[in-house]
């Protein structure tokens, strides 16, 4: 029975070198943080709780050293099914070692699908971003034509006037001509901030 014992043990070393480098390769990975939080195996299964292998491993190695004890006692019943759960436990071990990359399929898809949600929604930001300026854009374009028209008209009613409401058409056509000119700056302002915004 003690190389029954052994064998277990090689095997555990074995799976613990595997588990290490599964283990590291998980703490790197994106995907890995959507499920940190679960259990690799079910309570009926072992008593561990975590989302890495090393510690089921070393739960597997404690049961493995009491069935060494039990052998001794002579306690043959005890050892016989303490040894069918070691069997199920490197069994299962084994099976998810080997299928880390499929336990993280669905995780990396769900990953991927959030950057896609992320990137849709913060283009759809960019693009109402970009529809208000332009819609902003185009009533200021408006207004411009609107002054252009104001300043024609009182500088056609200026030369049919006297003196005084020449003075105040000037004064009048002055203050057009300065809203003008910060309408003006707003468009090319609004022009700059259309092209930062469709460069995404």
């Amino acid at each position: 029975m003690q190389s029954a014992i052994n064998k277990i043990h090689a095997i555990l070393d074995q799976l613990n070198e595997q588990a290490l480098q599964v283990d590291q390769q998980n703490k790197h990975s994106k995907s890995h943080k959507i499920i940190q939080e679960n259990d690799i195996f079910s309570e009926a299964l072992f008593l561990t709780h975590s989302d890495q292998f090393r510690p089921y491993i070393i739960e597997v190695k404690n049961k493995t050293n009491e069935l060494s004890r039990l052998l001794s006692a002579n306690k043959n019943a005890l050892a016989h099914s303490r040894l069918l759960i070691i069997e199920q436990q490197i069994s299962a071990l084994r099976n998810a070692l080997n299928s880390n990359s499929a336990l993280h399929k669905e995780p990396t898809q769900r990953l991927v699908a959030i950057k896609a949600r992320r990137y849709k929604k913060a283009a759809q930001a960019v693009m109402q971003s970009s529809h208000n300026l332009h819609k902003k854009l185009n009533e200021t374009f408006e207004f411009e034509r609107r002054l252009v028209e104001m300043i024609q008209v009182r500088e056609r009613q200026g030369h049919n006037t006297s003196a005084t409401q020449t003075k105040q058409f000037t004064e009048e056509i002055l203050a057009l001509h300065q809203r003008l000119g910060r309408c003006r700056q707003a468009i090319s302002k609004l022009e700059r901030e259309i092209a930062q915004a469709e460069k995404f």
